[in-house]
């Protein structure tokens, strides 16, 4: 047991450190009026993929902290709300998949891909919902009332795009790695 936790920690890093190269190379910036800006990007993939792989607070706390560095590091800071935002993404896709679906007990493979999938839709059905949702009151203290509703279009356009993407992509690599990942002995039972 102690063993495993040392292998999830680690793996946390991973996704951590793969989650935010995702997020800051690989993304279509989009500049918004006013100085703001939004992005098309596969970090929530990561994130998603974190959760299913190592379980919600696990995976959550992966993507957080990538893409959290990621946002500090760029001029348009997001910081607080991408940490808490991307953690919940973990969460939700954890609680859905391990909790509800029980995927790391079940070996039929279309209820493997079926939870999956479901735990990804609920994951990013949230963050689709309170980013732009989120993003908008923190722009409205911050930035004032115009900019606000001015940049939530395009955020929730951005925001939908990034969650279709994403749950295609990290049920698409779960899958694919669920069976290699048992076979090597690397498959973390989650609960």
């Amino acid at each position: 047991m102690k063993n495993q936790t040392a292998q999830k920690i680690a793996m946390t890093g991973l996704m951590a450190a793969l989650s935010y190269v995702v997020f800051t190379f690989l993304q279509i910036k989009i500049p918004l009026p006013g100085g703001d800006a939004t992005s098309i990007h596969l970090g929530n993939a990561v994130c998603v993929l974190g959760a299913l792989l190592l379980g919600g607070f696990y995976g959550g706390i992966g993507g957080a902290i990538g893409m959290t560095i990621g946002d500090l590091l760029d001029p348009v800071v997001y910081a607080p709300k991408t940490f808490l935002l991307k953690l919940c993404i973990g969460l939700i896709t954890g609680l859905i998949a391990h909790k509800i679906g029980r995927i790391t007990l079940e070996t039929e493979h279309k209820k493997v891909a079926l939870w999956t999938a479901a735990a990804a839709v609920g994951g990013l059905l949230f963050n689709v919902i309170f980013d732009p949702l989120i993003g908008y009151f923190y722009k409205l203290a911050i930035l004032g009332k115009p900019a606000a509703e001015l940049t939530l279009a395009w955020n929730v356009a951005s925001t939908s795009i990034n969650a279709v993407t994403s749950t295609i992509v990290s049920v698409a690599v779960y899958l694919a790695l669920r069976p290699a990942l048992k076979k090597a002995g690397m498959f973390f039972t989650c609960s």
